[in-house]
């Protein structure tokens, strides 16, 4: 599950951005038992969170920094930072600028590690990675890895690396990967463990008209669809619907959708010609379905093309009514998701933009705390544009 992400310095973001996934605690979390999950090294994780913001604000590009991230384990290929990812900001201030991603999370071996990364235009800066057992226990240092100034390799730092990172042989900058991906191939259980959550807990990718064109999705989308507990998840778009017949070389179109009446007449629909709700959220059923029954920690972006008000209410109840180790981030432009009697105020996040300086920044409704359960219209403080996130004018 994630715990925490970090990053600096990418597209429209400047300064650093921090998101949290740590619930809050006392009577808060009594007053909302079923938001989160109580892992068995101390933590107290969110299984959903919510992105508020204006169009262009920059809920897009926060999502992209994590798929950016993902995207250097995933392919395991030179890594440094693209100049149309790097902010302007940061690049009129000074030539070289770096990039800083740190993301914690606890893995399938119930340990929890901290990977940090410094990139700029030539590539790895600086690697890191340290696991802890519990929550308030001293982390423990994997790999810490940094470019030599003269820029002709790279060093170990520190005594505490293990002996399996300072195998690791000094390259010529240009032409490697990341050290930790290296050190997986090595043994290392942990490096392992961190590659494997990346690349298989981690689910940034994007919903595209496409997706029967990759093979290897579609293999793995398949066993989700012909699950029987796929089409409980399905039926909240129309619960008309009683069963799907998945068409084993086009779900995405070729599928039939079955439906009953109150007469118990059947009709029988192919999936591209329902309606594009209904085609939308047969797609995004599979990413909710990997939430509570694959424990993956999906990022959503853009949910309100498909999710009205009241479908939002019953995925919400449906993700936080399992038990289950998963995650669902999305961002959306539905201001009714600002209610406090569904989310914790560590669930809800505004990104926004600044109107002098084009910056985009992210932070959580937690960080306001006149803001009270009890009292609190936060739709109505939004809309006035106290807490940010709001479209602005020029003048």
């Amino acid at each position: 599950m994630l715990i925490s992400y970090r990053f600096n310095n990418f597209c429209s973001f400047y300064g650093d951005s921090e998101f949290s996934m740590c619930a809050s605690g006392g009577k808060v979390l009594r007053r909302f038992p079923d938001n989160y999950t109580k892992t068995d090294n101390g933590y107290s994780l969110l299984k959903t969170a919510v992105m508020v913001g204006e169009n262009a604000g920059g809920k897009s590009n926060f999502i992209k920094s994590l798929r950016f991230l993902k995207s250097l384990f995933k392919n395991n290929e030179q890594v440094k930072a693209f100049y149309p990812y790097l902010n302007s900001a940061a690049l009129k201030e000074k030539e070289e600028t770096t990039q800083t991603f740190e993301i914690v999370f606890r893995a399938d071996n119930s340990r929890v590690y901290k990977y940090d990364l410094k990139i700029d235009v030539s590539g790895i800066s600086r690697e890191a990675l340290s696991v802890a057992e519990k929550k308030r226990s001293r982390p423990k240092q994997v790999l810490e890895i940094e470019r030599i100034e003269d820029g002709r390799g790279y060093e170990t730092v520190g005594e505490k690396v293990k002996a399996g990172a300072k195998k690791l042989p000094a390259a010529r900058q240009g032409s490697m990967g990341l050290f930790v991906t290296k050190l997986a191939l090595l043994g290392d259980e942990d490096a392992e463990a961190v590659v494997n959550w990346m690349n298989h807990r981690l689910c940034t990718e994007s919903i595209t008209p496409d997706m029967e064109s990759d093979e290897v999705r579609l293999e793995e989308d398949m066993k989700i669809l012909k699950d029987e507990r796929y089409l409980e998840i399905f039926r909240m778009v129309d619960y008309s619907i009683c069963a799907i017949e998945v068409d084993e070389e086009k779900p995405y179109s070729k599928t039939l959708i079955i439906r009953k009446n109150k007469n118990g007449t059947e009709y029988v629909r192919e999936l591209q010609m329902d309606s594009a709700g209904v085609k939308e959220f047969f797609a995004w059923a599979v990413q909710i379905f990997r939430v509570v029954y694959q424990d993956k920690v999906v990022f959503a972006d853009e949910m309100d093309r498909v999710l009205n008000p009241v479908l939002s209410d019953r995925v919400i109840a449906y993700i936080n009514g399992k038990r289950h180790h998963g995650q669902f981030i999305f961002s959306t432009h539905n201001v009714l998701h600002l209610d406090l009697q569904t989310y914790m105020k560590e669930q809800i996040y505004f990104v926004t933009k600044e109107p002098e300086t084009l910056l985009s920044e992210i932070y959580s409704l937690a960080d306001f705390p006149e803001v009270r359960y009890q009292t609190a219209k936060v739709y109505e403080f939004y809309m006035k544009g106290i807490l940010g996130g709001t479209a602005f004018e020029q003048t």
